[in-house]
């Protein structure tokens, strides 16, 4: 069957969209004709970027495009990079992968005293107009004549750095490694521009979608505000990626109409707003944001209250598949407890998960838990004569292989043995950090780059719950299903999460429509089963959504009460979702 899948879903955002330029000649237009327009002998045009902007080529269309009487950019006034790398350093360790979450901010990148000099100078400054580029340019002005900021999604900025495209925050390092370029990015660039970006909301004049640099576009905060407050009051779709890897299935190729001629796909993220897009359309015209954008700008309506009182503006649910269908093993691995990423990574809550099996095949499994009466010792020296020696690590001798069947949900507490065996296409259901897997084991494979891929043995003997074994396992993580209610033509059924973790889940089976509240608090919703659902509102508040199968989506908190029917070519059908919602 023809895939339906959508892999650019987009908010449509109704009214007026004259303000919106697309394209750099309307883009320079639009800003010359203020700048005409402004009163006074100096005029400052502030952009401000968000790390991972083309930075060299972004400047040179300003300065090719606009006379400038002087152009400050944020090598003028940012520390020197052997500096930043020792005010960075106890963030970014020397770990190969992990950190420690940063509580920097841009003010702490900067030159104190080159900072109040050029100040000075802008605002003493003779006749003409002057730009103020770069990382924290708009720290250098107080009131400027325009402000632009120059966003960018982590993913995109992910792609750039693996192609040594962009440099880290305030160093020159794009040929470094990926993993050190993201372990950077991760606990130190990203929070400190977020932290930046977030002052700057009431602040800005102009948003510009620099994703396309052959094709930007460039909105008001006016009108950026407009979609944001439509998003937040409707279902949405947040913008998928896939990406490659050692163990990477065929499964995604085919539902999902991706690249045939790829080796493999091994993940789809599919809601993780802090790296994911969202997608707006104005008319014709599509603006890329930063999905964790509407997050900071409306926490509350998206998320809930009581939701929000306990993660701030932090999105909490992560939906994303692992497709191992004619691929391989997960690596084996654990998640830290709560105390141990607190501890030692700076973050205040741990990634507990769940697999949802969409798909399987007759051999399927999944290895959770320990098996019962192993030697703790033995199983930790095995690992490490694996990772030291090569010696080949008996799994099954210490973790328990389970039979995975289609629809089947295995919970995963932080401090769990587990991973997903080959032939599985999983829907992993979880908390939002989702760097912090301690890999044990990778069943004696190179990663992509044809290098091993990093073992945490010493973190992860740290965390394993060593009294999660066979019986326990059985009894408290595999299919924890019960009905909870049922009507005409739909069943509601618990399945998840264990009690240890705070995200509930409920499936819905369904031929007929059926009745959803938000209860005060953000749902996460994937289509199971069916080809087609239709997402409505009772009460008109929102225009009807469609969603297809393995198509994932966020109802916010505001919108309260919605329905779900089969659709199209399921109509009369029997279809499923699984929803997740954080517990209160």
């Amino acid at each position: 069957m023809i895939s339906n899948f959508n892999k650019r879903p987009r908010v449509q955002v109704t009214g007026s969209t004259d303000d919106c330029y697309a394209g750099w000649s309307e883009i320079f237009d639009k800003l010359t004709i203020e700048l005409d327009s402004t009163n006074g002998i100096n005029k400052t045009i502030v952009v401000d970027c968000y790390q991972g902007v083309y930075f060299d080529e972004l400047l040179n269309k300003f300065k090719n495009n606009i006379q400038f009487s002087r152009v400050i950019t944020s090598d003028d006034y940012f520390l020197p990079s052997d500096i930043i790398q020792r005010l960075t350093y106890p963030d970014v360790t020397d770990d190969r992968i992990f950190g420690f979450l940063t509580r920097l901010n841009m003010i702490d990148f900067i030159d104190r005293e080159k900072l109040q000099w050029l100040r000075e100078k802008i605002e003493t400054s003779s006749n003409g107009i002057t730009l103020v580029f770069g990382y924290g340019a708009s720290l250098l002005v107080d009131n400027p004549t325009i402000l632009v900021y120059a966003d960018m999604p982590r993913w995109e900025i992910q792609l750039r750095m693996r192609n040594n495209l962009v440099d880290n925050l305030g160093i020159q390092n794009r040929d470094e490694s990926i993993e050190a370029k993201y372990k950077r990015g991760y606990f130190v660039d990203w929070r400190v521009c977020d932290r930046h970006k977030k002052s700057l909301r009431r602040k800005c004049k102009y948003i510009l979608d620099s994703t396309k640099m052959e094709s930007p576009v460039m909105i008001t905060a006016e009108l950026f505000n407009k979609g944001l407050e439509q998003a937040v009051s409707q279902p949405f779709s947040l913008v998928p990626y896939f990406d490659q890897g050692p163990w990477g299935g065929q499964w995604l190729k085919e539902v999902c109409d991706l690249e045939r001629n790829a080796e493999n796909y091994a993940w789809c993220f599919n809601c993780v707003p802090e790296e994911n897009s969202l997608l707006f359309s104005f008319g014709k015209v599509e603006f890329e944001t930063p999905s964790i954008n509407l997050v900071f700008a409306y926490p509350q309506k998206l998320l809930g209250e009581a939701v929000h009182a306990r993660f701030g503006d932090e999105f909490p649910i992560r939906f994303d598949y692992l497709d191992t269908m004619d691929g391989g093993n997960l690596s084996l691995q654990v998640h830290p407890l709560t105390e141990y990423i607190q501890e030692n990574f700076g973050i205040h809550y741990t990634q507990d998960e769940s697999y949802y099996l969409m798909d399987a095949s007759d051999n399927a499994c999944v290895y959770l838990g320990l098996k019962e009466g192993i030697d703790p010792d033995s199983m930790i020296n095995d690992l490490l004569k694996a990772e030291m020696d090569g010696v080949h690590f008996d799994a099954e001798r210490y973790v328990k292989r389970w039979p995975a069947k289609k629809h089947d949900h295995f919970l995963i507490p932080a401090g769990t043995v587990h991973c997903s065996g080959k032939n599985c296409l999983v829907l992993e259901i979880s908390s939002t950090p989702y760097i912090f897997t301690f890999k044990l084991w990778d069943w004696d494979r190179l990663g992509l780059d044809g290098k091993p891929r990093p073992i945490n043995i010493e973190h992860g003997r740290r965390v394993i719950q060593w009294d999660r074994t066979t019986n326990w396992t059985k009894s408290n993580l595999i299919n924890r299903v019960r009905k909870i209610a049922e009507g005409d033509g739909w069943v509601e059924e618990a399945t998840g999460l264990h009690e240890r973790e705070f995200i509930e889940t409920r499936r819905h089976w369904f031929s007929k429509k059926v009745t959803h509240h938000t209860n005060g608090g953000v749902n996460v919703l994937n289509l199971v089963e069916g080809r087609e659902a239709i997402v409505e509102s009772p009460c008109n508040a929102f225009e009807p959504f469609v969603v297809h199968y393995a198509e994932t989506f966020i109802v916010p908190a505001n919108v309260k009460e919605y329905t779900i029917r089969p659709y199209g070519e399921s109509d009369g059908k029997q279809c499923a979702t699984i929803k997740a919602y954080v517990r209160t």
